[in-house]
């Protein structure tokens, strides 16, 4: 256990020069995009935000290990960094308030936090930037950090799924979607491993009941998402993020699935819909 907190208070450490290590894969950035065809955003545009200085952050001591990188250039978009500012503040919030609970002792391994921000897309019409890292306060293995920024600058509005999709229909829509192509995804892993029939059939039992519990038709079971952009700069699909526990064991890391705009289209608020593909 000991080998293992070394390797995970390392990579902490190490976050600086690995931050530019991940991707989404598909989420490509086009040159330029569509502007959007129709009217007003569903929420009014916030005012301009103060500007936000977005420093990297390396803390290491007895007590806890601290890292936290951004994007270069993304405050640029002062509301967008804002937002990130605030996340990760937040996460260590949660850190250091584990930490004081162990008044004037230390414990056993030092708690982590380890948070890297990187831009996945940018054209005029969106930015997107993925949130990925953990938290260690104990146990057998850290507590996931994931989450997606979608902005849109010419409206200065930070998209949220409540606004991209408002009605039930919409979100059975999704919800039936992202649930049969998890479902599919499980069905041929089990035939891949060649299960026994008893065994292969309580695996997929209680895959389905993670599946159906973590995509119910809910705006907050969707709230982590990332625009996958077509050649033109129009959204052909968005790409819908899972972390380990929503709909899969720990084992499974994060889950994604991309619903296509075909799919999303019908639903879509009247503001966003000029940014998807016909």
């Amino acid at each position: 256990m000991k080998q293992v907190h070394r390797i995970s208070l390392l990579a902490a450490t190490l976050v600086l020069a690995l931050a530019a290590c991940k991707r989404e894969p598909d989420a490509a950035q086009p040159p330029t995009a569509a502007a959007p065809e129709a009217g007003a955003p569903a929420t009014s545009p916030v005012a301009p935000e103060a500007p936000v200085e977005l420093k990297d952050v390396i803390e290491t001591n007895e007590r806890y290990v601290v890292g936290i990188t951004y994007p270069p250039g993304i405050d640029r978009y002062p509301g967008l960094a804002k937002a990130l500012s605030d996340y990760a503040h937040a996460a260590r919030g949660e850190l250091m308030e584990a930490v004081d609970g162990f008044g004037n002792d230390k414990p056993t391994a030092p708690y982590e936090l380890s948070l890297s921000f990187e831009k996945l897309l940018e054209t005029p019409q969106v930015v997107a930037v993925a949130a990925d890292g953990s938290r260690y306060t104990g146990g057998a293995h850290g507590q996931p950090l994931i989450a997606r920024f979608v902005w849109l600058p010419q409206q200065n509005h930070l998209l949220s799924a409540n606004d991209l999709i408002a009605n039930a229909a919409g979100w059975q829509a999704v919800s039936d979607y992202v649930r049969e192509q998890l479902l599919t995804g499980v069905t041929l892993r089990a035939d891949a491993d060649e299960l026994e029939p008893a065994e292969r059939s309580e695996v997929l039992k209680n895959a389905s009941r993670m599946i159906d519990d973590g995509t119910e038709p809910k705006a907050e079971n969707f709230a982590q998402f990332v625009p996958v952009l077509d050649t033109t700069g129009h959204i052909s699909a968005l790409r819908f993020v899972f972390p380990p526990y929503q709909v899969g064991p720990y084992a499974d890391g994060t889950q994604t699935v991309d619903v296509p705009a075909s799919v999303l289209r019908p639903h879509l608020a009247p503001a966003y819909s000029g940014l998807f593909a016909q």
